[in-house]
């Protein structure tokens, strides 16, 4: 996965390793009519014939009919004239921001390979480091830092899987200055050393365990350096299926005493019990989803958040609805709590695994903070 936040995808040259994904975070900017993206993207209607800004007001087309763009002269070119609602062509307050930025992602792309600080690219854009900062994040929800180490994993891992280099070589192209430091990045990022990577991850081994709780079974499954899944459901079968299609590559091993030791953390947690000690976890994901997943584990057990809250928490106020697609898509059940996240109103909804079991989640941990309290 890249380390790159989704809706920052649309700043200069997308850069996720998931061309869905990508296409899944412009969509969503048009249908929050998110202004952040003002400038920076834009959308032509096939059936119109009109291309928009993201915060065009007008009725929201048919997502098979939109085609994106970066900037208004490649959607003339493509046949569409422009939405007399928003105007896209014209400048909007935001276009001022958003072009210093990408003049920084484009200094970035152009000296990977130097030790970039914030001093140097907030020089580049005509603003002070500490200004710099603050209006990169708030435009693409990530910092300066995070984009370079975005680009040089993009960078690294181009040249190991389409020119052929060496991992030596590629490290240093990519501007990492050793060996050990591209080695920590991948390790989180992704999921695997570069050697494995670069001959296209064959045969990762996942050993795992089904155990049976109040909520039915649950599946841990672990490489050797954390868990990597955890699923909750009725039927083995059906968890087993769910694995492999996760991991259509790996080695899956029904091992149970290679995870034991981690299943009765997780088994205690199914309970309402939220063990002190941290489970080690093997997991690729965005930026943003990381980002989403930290705040997740900083709500206590009993407590629960809105999607909003944590949009909010994060900086991010508009981003509600790729909260909860990371809240979905979270490959821990039960170690990071998503079922923590509700609806602005307090109702439950969105939980992969079952509103009934959320409520029951949320109902013991309830009642196990309470007791601690008491």
């Amino acid at each position: 996965m890249s380390t790159i936040a989704m809706p920052f995808e649309t700043i200069a040259r997308p850069v996720s390793l998931n061309p869905a994904a990508a296409a899944d975070s412009r969509w969503e900017a048009v249908v929050e009519r998110n202004p952040r993206f003002d400038g920076v993207l834009f959308y032509g209607v096939r059936t119109t014939g009109v291309y928009c800004r993201p915060s065009c007001p007008a009725r929201r087309p048919r997502r098979e009919n939109v085609r994106f763009f970066f900037a208004p002269a490649a959607a003339e070119r493509a046949g569409f004239r422009a939405c007399k609602r928003c105007r896209p062509g014209a400048a909007s307050s935001a276009d001022s921001s958003l072009e210093r930025v990408r003049r920084v992602c484009r200094y970035i792309e152009r000296n990977l390979e130097a030790s970039l600080t914030l001093r140097e690219l907030g020089s580049a854009a005509g603003l002070s480091p500490f200004h710099l900062q603050r209006v990169f994040k708030r435009i693409t929800g990530i910092t300066p830092r995070q984009y370079v180490e975005a680009r040089r994993l993009e960078r690294f891992r181009v040249s190991l899987r389409l020119n052929d280099r060496d991992v030596t070589t590629a490290t240093y192209e990519a501007g990492y200055g050793s060996s050990s430091r591209i080695y920590e990045k991948t390790a989180a990022q992704l999921g695997m050393t570069p050697a494995t990577y670069r001959k296209g991850a064959p045969s990762v081994r996942i050993r795992y365990a089904i155990a049976e709780c109040s909520l039915g079974r649950i599946l841990v499954g672990a490489t050797e350096k954390g868990i990597s899944s955890v699923k909750v459901g009725s039927s083995p079968a059906d968890l087993e299926r769910e694995l492999r299609a996760e991991f259509p590559r790996a080695s899956l091993e029904r091992d149970p005493d290679a995870v034991q030791k981690w299943v009765a953390g997780i088994l205690e947690r199914a309970e309402g019990r939220a063990p002190a000690r941290d489970l080690p976890l093997d997991i690729r994901a965005t930026a943003f989803q990381r980002r989403v997943f930290d705040e997740l584990l900083r709500i206590p057990s009993g407590s629960t958040r809105s999607y909003s809250e944590v949009a909010r928490s994060l900086g991010m106020p508009a981003a509600t609805r790729a909260v909860a697609r990371a809240c979905a898509t979270n490959p821990v059940a039960l170690i990071i709590p998503c079922h923590r996240v509700v609806r602005a109103d307090g109702k439950l909804a969105g939980y992969r695994w079952g509103l009934k079991r959320k409520r029951q989640l949320l109902d013991r941990e309830a009642s196990h903070a309470a007791r601690s309290r008491g």
